[in-house]
């Protein structure tokens, strides 16, 4: 029985093959096309960042480069005509032939950046990639408001808000320099408080304050940025002084009555109608003995008339 034997099948590329690939491949290079090592970066405020802006393939040797801006959906040049536009003019520079540095950028940086490259060489002549840039601030020195006196058994809020970083810090109370948590009923160690925070709006809500939450008192505002803390409160928390109050109000009952009865004694004395009286004697006088003024309509003025008493 013979064996057959089989040789390896060998393709060579024709003509028409090879023209294909050839096409195929100087369609590839002839087609500009941009990558970035960093599509978000982020960065804190007064540093320096770089756009990535990255030609990968282009047979054009000079490309027209273009950054745009856009932000609230507004868009304008930043690198326009071979110069630094708006702005960012003193204050950047492009890295190489596309790749765009900040310098000591601020938060009115924060926005989406395009690169767009014209290669008029290429069969695909345009392509354009965007770059989201991130700029953290720093918290400030927050605004704390801390009751300074509240009574045992009352509610009381402590308050810490703080509006200039980014992102949004997040708000953390002390009380003696030592952290509070998020709630005092999570805390054994703080087991006779009943407080809640909220680290997001900063603020302490105490539903009912006890003795043993007297203390000093400040907030600190972090972001990735850093952190700030406002200076340390006092917040006194007290006894009522029943007693007091009640001995209070009975010694104001007893100038009321003792003021009352003065009035009545005053009248039963007769002061009041006395002075009465006095002023009524003063406003009619008592006329002379004997002589009376009469007014008569006819002659229209007084006449004298004499009177005898036997």
């Amino acid at each position: 029985m013979a064996l057959s034997r089989r040789l390896p099948l060998r393709l060579c590329p024709g003509p028409s093959l090879l023209v294909l690939l050839l096409f195929v491949r100087s369609c590839l290079i002839g087609a500009v096309n941009l990558k970035s090592s960093n599509q978000n970066p982020v960065v804190r405020e007064f540093e320096s960042v770089e756009l990535s802006c990255i030609i990968t393939d282009s047979q054009t040797n000079d490309p027209r480069i273009e950054w745009k801006k856009i932000q609230n959906d507004q868009t304008t040049y930043v690198f326009f005509d071979n110069k630094i536009q708006g702005h960012l003019a003193g204050r950047a520079e492009l890295l190489g032939k596309t790749s765009l540095k900040i310098l000591n950028v601020t938060r009115s940086d924060t926005a989406s950046y395009r690169c767009e490259v014209v290669a008029r060489n290429d069969h695909k002549e345009i392509d354009e990639i965007v770059i989201d840039l991130t700029v953290q601030v720093k918290p400030v020195i927050p605004v704390c408001r801390v009751p300074k006196a509240v009574p045992v058994g009352k509610s009381a809020t402590l308050h810490c808000q703080e509006n200039e970083g980014y992102p949004r810090p997040q708000y953390r109370w002390y009380r003696n320099d030592i952290p509070l948590p998020t709630d005092s009923k999570a805390n054994p160690r703080f087991r006779n408080s009943s407080f809640i925070l909220n680290s997001e709006t900063g603020t302490l809500v105490f539903s009912a304050v006890h003795k043993e939450d007297t203390g000093q008192y400040y907030c600190i505002a972090t972001n990735d940025a850093g952190s700030a803390n406002c200076e340390e409160q006092e917040m006194e928390v007290y006894d009522l002084n029943i007693g007091g109050i009640i001995g209070g109000v009975l010694v104001v009952l007893a100038v009321l009555v003792l003021i009352t009865l003065g009035i009545c004694c005053a009248y039963r004395q007769g002061y009041f109608i006395n002075n009465k009286q006095n002023g009524e004697s003063y406003k009619n006088p008592g006329k002379p003995d004997g002589v009376n003024y009469i007014r008569t309509d006819d002659e229209g003025d007084f006449r004298h008339k004499s009177s005898f008493v036997i």
